[in-house]
């Protein structure tokens, strides 16, 4: 073949090669555009439902979903009260179409057997807890037909208090246990000085931070005969701020920034005292200018001997009742709650 003949040929083949890369380029592109959508498309549509069960930690209580309208009431631990006045009081701002009122029990007092009871009674959409549920009460739930579901939000620890004269540097839960069963009564039995022990404590059906003390640290044996039993955290405070011997245990929110009370640093052996406010110590004289904080790190790694969860209690009955238990649990877990309980006084969860 002549090379004139060759020419047309070789310009055909070059276009026709041209044509296909063209060709291909744009198919390759449009089918990158596609793909690029169809992975996008389904994170602008699906509802937030779905994206807050992927990604529990939501940062507000308006971003949280599934919040069901109402006037729920709700009541339980009594260590929960700091909760109740600074987190719940920002959440009803927050969500006000879910409306919350706090019930306190017809007979006995506040507290988490009572708030639980009120659950499993229907007196309450859900319950607020100091301790884990008992074997007992998801006993009593079963035969209602129905189950009970704990859900933590906070870490909370027990802290004791003495009177703030008292040269006493600690004591072990060993220690502690002999004084509320009645073998130690004496602080110069303990390194202090010779004064008789005043040992105060709410009663057991008061609520979960005596039944937690009683099972975690008295191993379920009674109180000593030498434990004077009292109503209220206020006033068993204020028998120790006016009684050198005096000594009570509650929960560590209210009890570290005490000004009239010391907290006193525990642990489990003698010497290795954790103290449950951080270091240096803010003393009664600098008090109220200046306060005591949690011990926060010493909560979080377990450290500090006395620590707990606090629960919201959910009733799983696939009613409003479950759907506004689960909702606030969410609520107090998203950033903005869980910044709201470090603010009263409680340990983060997350």
């Amino acid at each position: 073949m002549s090379q004139k003949n060759e020419t047309p040929i070789l310009i055909l083949s070059l276009l026709i090669t041209v044509g296909l890369i063209a060709g291909g380029f744009w198919w390759f592109t449009r089918k990158t555009d596609l793909t690029i959508n169809q992975v996008s498309k389904p994170q602008s549509t699906t509802p937030s439902s779905n994206i807050t069960k992927s990604e529990p930690s939501s940062k507000t209580f308006a971003s949280v979903q599934d919040v069901p309208t109402g006037l729920f009431n709700y009541g339980g631990s009594t260590s929960w009260a700091p909760i109740r006045l600074i987190v719940d009081s920002a959440l009803q701002a927050g969500r006000p179409e879910f409306r919350m009122r706090y019930v306190e029990p017809n007979t006995g007092t506040p507290g988490t057997g009572t708030g639980i009871q009120a659950l499993i009674d229907g007196k309450l959409a859900f319950a607020q807890s100091s301790r884990p549920i008992l074997d007992e009460e998801l006993s009593r739930a079963k035969q209602r037909g129905f189950s009970l579901q704990q859900i933590p939000v906070a870490i909370d620890g027990l802290a004791v208090a003495v009177n703030p004269n008292l040269p006493v540097p600690g004591l072990t839960i060993d220690q502690l246990r002999s004084i509320y069963s009645g073998k130690i009564t004496n602080w110069s039995q303990v390194g202090g000085p010779n004064i008789p022990i005043n040992a105060y404590s709410r009663r057991l059906s008061d609520g979960g931070t005596v039944e937690l003390f009683s099972q975690d640290i008295l191993g379920g044996q009674a109180f000593g005969s030498n434990v004077e039993f009292i109503s209220t955290t206020t006033q068993a405070l204020q028998k120790v701020a006016s009684n050198l011997g005096g000594i009570y245990y509650a929960s560590a929110p209210e009890v570290v920034p005490q000004c009239s009370i010391k907290p006193l640093p525990l642990g489990r052996t003698q010497g290795q005292y954790v103290p449950p406010y951080q270091e240096p110590f803010v003393l009664p004289s600098e008090c109220p200018g200046k306060r005591n904080t949690l011990n926060i790190e010493a909560f979080q790694s377990g450290n500090y001997p006395i620590t707990r969860n606090l629960f919201v209690v959910v009733k799983q009955n696939a009613q409003i009742e479950e759907r506004a238990g689960t909702a606030y649990a969410n609520l107090l877990l998203t950033e903005q709650g869980q910044e709201l309980i470090s603010q009263a006084g409680f340990v983060k969860v997350r």
